[in-house]
């Protein structure tokens, strides 16, 4: 019997469902990111509970460290050429061999399309990197699934057009919200199944997409046991209350230095305390707006009680946690409509028993509800941001009651275990024979 050809005209290469594991192809947009660490424990858990990975990034790493969660990782990276001018050669031999391939009319057209409505050079680099990016596929990668709906996904739709794969996408936060509604629609009316970890992000995704094309809420969650609560409130619990200048209630945010994070309105705030009460922040995260953050702190007469810590791993973040009082956020939506989905930091600190002041912003309600789990406010409003935080300063007792209970919210809906069960059962297709990449026989020169 002559060998089953594939849908490009190669030689299938056969998988036994019941003793390989699913061979998943991860498009990210760089790796590994200090600030990404909810997909590096995604990969991990998925990667522990079975499935075989490959992980391709459009982007080199910016940060100069990384999260022991990323050295744990043990599926290989390929960088993507960022820019198409680097790598002349490296698109040049692909595109000779992938422009000889059943599908490549047919992504080009696609492709084509999308440049005609997003005339930028960035929808040109996107074909060139799926080009790339199909070209160097393992022979055994079943599947593609891209995080981001943006650019990754891009890459990897016209990538899977190209090969023939099937492909998924996680959708998060900005990706969402900056995305065109054009393309959304087709990338929804292209991919198998999308998740996103928000309930407003399903919401809104539903809109543009079909019943054939069915949007999953999939809440990141918590990986408990890489945030291990501290073992007894009596041991953890701040009595300070603000008014001891030698011993400060400590306030801790963790995010980028962007418009969407709301740092200008937290610093407002704290100028908007009475001179009399006690307090220091503690910032960590890098980010554009940092230097102007700082030179704002200072104009304000703040300098002195803030201190900028930049970008830090696991251990020094799960440390200020636990050192800190109270954890502040001012999430709200930038000009560009980029806004945050369910911030993990706020997950994180909950999970310290720590109790959170932020705003009514995107999903921030689903995990916190004011004045049960935390404390919310009207995003860009200053004067209620300084009433939430000084009221919890001058309360200790109420700081523990909120810390409490968002660590039980925290450990009854929002596990990282359930979740990563439920993403792995959507890979399970992805099992079924491939084809090893090859030109067809008929357009050989």
């Amino acid at each position: 019997m002559p060998p089953l050809l594939s849908s490009r005209g190669c030689p299938q290469v056969p998988r036994s469902p019941d003793t390989a594991a699913p061979v998943v192809a991860v498009i990210l947009k760089g790796y590994p990111r200090l600030s990404e660490t909810f997909i590096a424990n995604e990969i991990l858990a998925l990667e522990r509970s079975g499935l075989d990975l490959r992980l391709f990034s459009l982007r080199h790493p910016t940060d100069a460290a990384v999260h022991p969660v990323h050295r744990r990782i043990q599926a290989p990276v390929v960088y993507l050429p960022e820019y198409l001018h680097h790598a002349p050669l490296r698109v040049w031999q692909a595109w000779r061999t992938v422009r000889r391939w059943p599908h490549y009319e047919h992504a080009r057209a696609a492709w084509l399309r999308d440049l005609r409505r997003d005339p930028s050079r960035n929808r040109v680099r996107r074909f060139g990197q799926a080009i790339v990016l199909a070209h160097e596929l393992p022979a055994d990668v079943t599947w593609l699934h891209a995080h981001f709906l943006h650019t990754p996904a891009s890459v990897t739709r016209y990538a899977a057009m190209l090969s023939g794969l099937p492909w998924s996408v996680s959708a998060h936060a900005k990706d969402v919200w900056t995305t065109p509604e054009w393309d959304i629609r087709e990338k929804l009316a292209a991919c198998e199944w999308l998740v996103t970890c928000t309930a407003c992000n399903a919401a809104y995704l539903r809109t543009l997409s079909t019943p054939q094309r069915p949007v999953e809420l999939l809440y990141h969650g918590i990986d408990l046991h890489a945030f291990a609560a501290l073992p007894s409130p009596s041991e953890c619990v701040g009595r300070r209350d603000g008014s001891d200048p030698s011993d400060p209630v400590r306030l801790l945010s963790i995010g980028r230095a962007v418009e969407k994070k709301g740092y200008d309105v937290l610093l407002q705030a704290l100028a908007a305390l009475p001179p009399s009460t006690r307090w220091r922040l503690v910032h960590i995260g890098g980010g554009p707006l940092l230097k102007n953050l700082k030179a704002m702190a200072q104009v304000l007469g703040l300098a002195e009680r803030i201190e900028w810590r930049g970008p830090r791993s696991h251990d020094d973040v799960l440390q200020a946690y636990r050192e800190a009082d109270i954890f502040v956020l001012a999430c709200r939506i930038a000009a560009d409509g980029d806004r945050d989905g369910l911030p993990n930091v706020l997950m994180e600190a909950q999970s310290q028993r720590l109790p959170c002041v932020s705003t009514t912003v995107s999903a921030v309600p689903e995990l916190i509800v004011s004045g049960e789990t935390g404390l919310l406010v009207p995003p860009g409003d200053p004067l209620a941001l300084a009433e939430a935080i000084g009221r919890l300063i001058a309360a200790p007792d109420e700081r523990e009651r909120l810390g409490l209970a968002g660590l039980a919210r925290v450990r009854t809906d929002f596990s990282f275990g359930g979740a990563i069960e439920r993403l792995k059962a959507r890979f399970r297709p992805a099992v079924a024979p491939r084809s090893e990449p090859c030109v067809p026989p008929s357009t050989l020169p």
